[in-house]
């Protein structure tokens, strides 16, 4: 009960960054999340299943990933403690995912129905706000900062500002995952930490 305390202020904190929302408002939201545990490898959702829930990760690590005709696995995101995770275009669209969302170390995670959250999202206009920060900040500001760092930069850069952002990812996370994440192969991340260990 302890952790689940910590991890809904964890929770609260992070709601914050995007909009300054009362605790009335937050109440809305904690009364329809509920706690998960997930074992390293289970699977959230199934590349082809229709997502149903937004997540936030409150401790461990779940990896975005999509699969080409040939068998080629290619990781489209990796997300940490204090991120939300989920496919908010088959949420929204109630359209199949074209990706796999699955953890890769013991993951807990707070999770929200997604008719659930847009339900209260449209009653409360201080969560409607946050709303908007939140889909400003992660689909227009960071998404386009990411494509224009994977033509505009290098990929030891890309990957020091994953360490920076992240100080123990390599040490947790699979390398072949984190290569695919800054679109190298296996063969050049090593390259690049042997360089950066000079």
């Amino acid at each position: 009960m302890i952790e689940e305390d910590k991890y809904l202020i964890e929770f609260k904190e992070k709601i914050l960054t995007y909009y300054p929302v009362s605790d009335n408002a937050f109440e809305l939201f904690k009364n329809i999340i509920s706690f998960h545990q997930l074992d390293k490898g289970e699977i959230l959702l199934n590349i082809g299943q229709v997502s149903k829930h937004l997540n936030f990760i409150c401790k461990g690590a779940v990896i975005a990933y999509f699969t080409d005709n040939e068998g080629r696995t290619y990781n489209k995101n990796i997300f940490l403690e204090r991120q939300f995770a989920g496919s908010t275009v088959s949420a929204l669209l109630k359209t199949p995912s074209e990706f796999t969302l699955q953890a890769i170390e013991d993951t807990t995670i707070i999770r929200m129905s997604y008719s659930q959250y847009k339900e209260v999202i449209y009653r409360n206009d201080e969560l409607k706000s946050f709303y908007i920060a939140y889909l400003e900040k992660n689909w227009i500001i960071d998404k386009e900062q990411r494509e224009i760092s994977l033509v505009m930069e290098n990929a030891t850069i890309r990957y020091q500002k994953l360490l920076a952002e992240y100080p123990n990812i390599d040490k947790r996370i699979p390398l072949q995952h984190i290569a695919s994440h800054l679109a190298v192969t296996p063969t050049q991340l090593s390259r690049i930490r042997k360089d950066l260990k000079k």
